[in-house]
Order: C-alpha cells, then structure tokens, then sequence
C-alpha cells in the first residue's frame, strides 16, 4: 500500500459543511467496522464516502479491494494519491445517484458495503440501499444515534417506522455498537451508531409487489394519529375495499400503523394487493 499522506492522528483539515463532513479519527473503530463487515483478503468492498481515507486504509489491510465513492473532488484526489490504483478504484459521484445495481451488474460481482454516511442524506440513502439490495451481500453503515435506534426498533415503539419495517423485511439488522461524538472532527453535536445489514436471499415475508408493499408500509406511517382504515386510503382504494382487507389480514381496523409487526404487514399488503385496481398504489 502506498504511504499514507498523513500521519496517524492527525486531523484532516477543511472539512466541508455543506457535505456534512464529519471525518473519524480513532483507528480501533475502523477495526469494529472491518470486523463488523467481516471483510477478509480479497474482499470486494464499496465505500460511500472515503473522506480522509481512514477507514479505507482500514479495509485495504485486512485485504479487501475498494470501490470508494466520494462526491468532494479533492477528497477523491487525496484518496487516488494516498493508495495504490491496484487496491482502491475512486469514482467521483453522488451517490445518492448511483446505481448501485448497474455497477455490480457491470463488473458482475456483489460487494460488501461500508460507509460513514452524513446525517443529512443516511435516511434516502438507506432507502436507496434497500432497493439495490441485490448489488451487496453485507452493509456495514453509521448514523446519528436517534436515527439508528429507528432502525432497528420494534412494533410500538415511537420510534418504529418505514425504514424499520423495510429494512428488517430485506435484511438482518444488528445494532453493533455506538461511537461516541468526541471520535470525529469536526466534533458533531450527537454520538453515531453502527449497524450492520446481512441481506436476505429473500424477504422474510411473502412480498407479491415491491412498490406496492412499500406504499402500504408508507401511508400507515403517514399519518400516525389515524386508525389505519383511514390512513390507508392514501393508497386509493375504497374504504370499503380496505376495511374487507385488514379484517382478511386479521387486523382490527381501528389500529395504527405503528402497532403492526412484519408478519401483519405482509398479510395486510397481500390483502390489499389483491384489491389494487390497475395503476394505482404504486
């Protein structure tokens, strides 16, 4: 590996705030995270967001070869300068825009996926990576610390919500431990979280149509004060048609969203699906 072009502990400077820069400074959490990730020589590896490349000199000494995706031209540059072309490929994208899909399919392989994500964007980029699913084998990801604990939160909890019933649905999502706020520069004002997603072969509930169980799961959440008989019709069907459906998923109409497990879940959309009128509901 080529020599690094800093010292160990020193802090990168110039963070940008408009990129929600927040660099990792303690090199045993980048150990937790490779060890999370269960990365071993020859390991194919994704990073969102190399930065500084601390984690990526993490990764390229347990063995793996990176792919890093780093939207901040000069991080990109730093990262191609400080490693071997050989060990780390840069490409410079958003990738909030990537399709992660068409980038595995194009090299025909599957990566396990590291990343420190910004606070700002980990929610639609969760949600992107559960729809891309397929391009990864494994997701080792960092999030504000609320914003994790909605993850992998449970049925009645305040903090159970759409991507806590899509993200257990396609994967197996483990908190593995929080990394407190004083670890990073510059300082953010709340600790982080790592989680880690094993993606499933196949959902752990039946699932006849993607974006329709996703538009069911959205509109119970949309309105969290409403009885679900009510706050389904955001997916257009008649009230009718959805009361008939929940009492065929066995679920009392008069409960909320927040209340329904997986296993309801799963019922409650192949219930509904099978009253979708053509084109609607996603």
């Amino acid at each position: 590996m080529a020599p690094s072009a800093r010292k160990p502990g020193q802090r990168p400077g110039r963070p940008r705030k408009r990129y929600g820069q927040h660099f990792l400074t303690d090199r045993n959490i980048v150990r937790k995270i490779v060890s999370a990730a269960g990365v071993s020589e020859g390991d194919r590896v994704l990073e969102i967001g190399p930065g500084t490349g601390m984690l990526t000199e993490g990764l390229v000494e347990a063995g793996a070869n990176v792919l890093a995706i780093e939207v901040d031209e000069d991080l990109a540059a730093g990262i191609s300068e400080k490693f071997q072309a050989d060990r780390v490929e840069v490409i410079r994208a958003d990738a909030l825009k990537l399709s992660f899909k068409e980038l595995s399919s194009g090299r025909k392989e599957s990566f396990k996926l590291v990343a420190n994500l910004p606070y700002y964007i980990s929610g639609p980029m969760l949600a992107k990576l559960l729809d891309e699913r397929e391009a990864f084998t494994v997701m080792v990801l960092m999030f504000q610390k609320e914003v994790g604990s909605r993850i992998v939160s449970g049925p009645g909890s305040r903090d159970y919500g759409i991507l806590s019933v899509l993200a257990q649905a396609y994967t197996e999502v483990r908190k593995e431990f929080d990394v407190p706020a004083r670890l990073f520069f510059p300082r953010p004002k709340v600790d982080s979280i790592v989680l880690s997603f094993r993606v499933l072969d196949s959902p752990k509930v039946p699932i006849v149509d993607e974006l329709f169980f996703k538009a069911v799961v959205r509109a119970a959440f949309g309105t969290r004060r409403k009885m679900l008989v009510n706050s389904l019709s955001l997916i257009g069907l008649e009230k009718s048609a959805i009361d008939d459906a929940l009492r065929e998923a066995g679920i009392d109409p008069a409960r909320r969203g927040e209340t329904l497990d997986l296993n309801e879940f799963g019922r409650l959309a192949r219930a509904l699906h099978e009253r979708k009128k053509p084109g609607s509901g996603g």
